[in-house]
Order: structure tokens, then C-alpha cells, then sequence
């Protein structure tokens, strides 16, 4: 008869910490069923689409030093 969940969950918990972080490790990469190539090929596609809005005027470059400084006063301000 197959463990129940509850059960199953406690002989977990009760292993050594690197036995835990490689069943976990192995869970989450069954839940991944994408195809590596389709990842590559979605990211592909954004790059392409990011850089023709770049080109074209769409949306505009920020210098980083601009992003980091407006990222750490909203990180001070809590939002």
C-alpha cells in the first residue's frame, strides 16, 4: 500500500539535510516539462522583439547607474 501523503512528508523531514535538499532538488525538476530548445527559442524570440522596440524607438535606454539609484531609494522607502 502506497504511503499517504502525511506519511510520506514525515520520513522526509527526517532526513539528513543534504538528503532533503537533493529530494527537493529532484521535485522541483519534475514539475519543469518545458523543452529546453522551446526555452531557448522563447528567449530568443523576447531578445529579438526587446531589441526592434529598442531600434525603433519604442522604448528608450535608462543607464544603469539611474536604475540602481531609483531601485535602492524605493528598497529605503520600504516599497
Amino acid at each position: 500500500m502506497p504511503l499517504s501523503l502525511v506519511e510520506l512528508e514525515k520520513q522526509a523531514m527526517a532526513l539528513p539535510l543534504p538528503d532533503r535538499a537533493k529530494l527537493i532538488t529532484s521535485l522541483i525538476a519534475s514539475l519543469d516539462t518545458a523543452d529546453e530548445g522551446d526555452v531557448e527559442a522563447a528567449w530568443a524570440a523576447e531578445a529579438e522583439r526587446r531589441l526592434s522596440e529598442f531600434e525603433s524607438g519604442k522604448v528608450k535606454a535608462v543607464p544603469a547607474d539611474e536604475v540602481l539609484k531609483e531601485a535602492r531609494r524605493k528598497l529605503r522607502e520600504g516599497r
